[in-house]
Formats: structure tokens, sequence, C-alpha cells
């Protein structure tokens, strides 16, 4: 039964909403613009807000919506498992020959079902971020820090455990936006 669980939120949190709107709305392949990513960040510089508001969206609730009915029928433990899955769907996707987005709406949307003020504070903690960098990845590396100190306080050891795996699944997807922070290369959003 758990596999099963588990196998479900994986599929749904495959589902590559960003590349379906680009495509089908926009005709446009969210991979061959910006950063290639499939993810509201690049769907904001290749699509524009519209687009960008829809896949942020989508992307948050296929992780909100399993671990919403997940926590109230199973608890805690079996929701934050599906969580994990969820995320896993939408960065390593069937869909997409196991590639995908960063992870950063579906993991949000879990954080949301299980706890949202932490959510609340993931996000309050990227725009800050964000409006002092210009840069999504910093934003979205020190929400999910935020994020794993929000769920410890909430649940304890397990919302330890499940925030650090996510927050170490996002500094493995931003791998290559680290690398290039590092070395001063990194995208940035335009002001103004």
């Amino acid at each position: 039964m758990i596999l099963l669980v588990l196998a479900g939120a994986f599929l749904v949190g495959s589902i590559p909403f960003g590349l379906l709107i680009s495509k089908f709305v926009f005709g446009v392949d969210l991979r061959q613009h910006g950063s290639g990513n499939i993810g509201a960040a690049n769907a904001l510089r290749t699509i524009g807000r519209g687009g960008a508001i829809a896949t942020l969206l989508l992307d948050a609730a296929k992780g909100y919506l399993p671990l919403y009915f997940l926590l109230h029928l199973f608890g805690p433990f079996i929701a934050m498992l599906a969580g994990i899955a969820a995320t896993l769907g939408h960065c390593f996707s069937p869909w997409l020959r196991f590639q995908g987005g960063k992870g950063v709406a579906t993991l949000l949307g879990t954080v949301l079902a299980l706890s949202p003020l932490t959510a609340l504070g993931c996000v309050a903690i990227y725009l800050v971020c964000l409006a002092v960098t210009r840069v999504s990845a910093i934003g979205s590396l020190c929400g999910g820090a935020f994020g794993a100190i929000g769920l410890t306080l909430a649940y304890g050891w397990p919302g330890a455990a499940y925030g650090i795996l996510g927050f170490l699944l996002l500094l493995y997807t931003h791998r290559a936006n680290i690398a290039r922070l590092r070395e001063g290369k990194e995208h940035a959003f335009r002001r103004g």
C-alpha cells in the first residue's frame, strides 16, 4: 500500500506543467530558452508573468494536494515520504527521460501542506533574497534552509529529516547554479 502511495505521488510530481504550458499555450519549449529549466523562474524569463504564475501554482499543487490528503489519511510520516517522492518526480520526470525541474515549487507545495506558517516564511525569505541579489537560486536555497528549520520546529526529528532531505535535494538540483555563482556568471533578473 505504501509503495503504491509513493509511486502515485512520484507520478503526480512528474507531470511537467511548465513544459506543457509553454508548449501548448505559448508554442515555446522552455528547455530551449533561458536557463533551459522547466520551472517558474525560467518561465518568467521566457513566456512572461502569466505563464510563470500558472507554472508556479501547478507545480506547487502537485506537491500540496497529495500531501494534504495523505497527511489526514495516514499522518505526517507517510505524507513526508510522499512529499519526497513527488519532489523527486518533478526533478527526475520519466516523461522527460528522467530530467526535470529543480523542485522548488513542488517542495514548497509539500511544505505548505505540512506547515503553512513555514511555507509563508520560505516565500518571504525567497522574496527578500531575490530583491537583494536578483538571483532566484539564492532565494530558493535560502528559502529551503528556512524550510528545514521551520519543519524541525513543527514536527521534531521527522520534520528535521524531511527538511534536510529537501534542502539537500535543492543543493543537488542547483549545483550548476552554485558553480555559476562562484564564477560570477549566474543568471540574474534585471531591475525594472
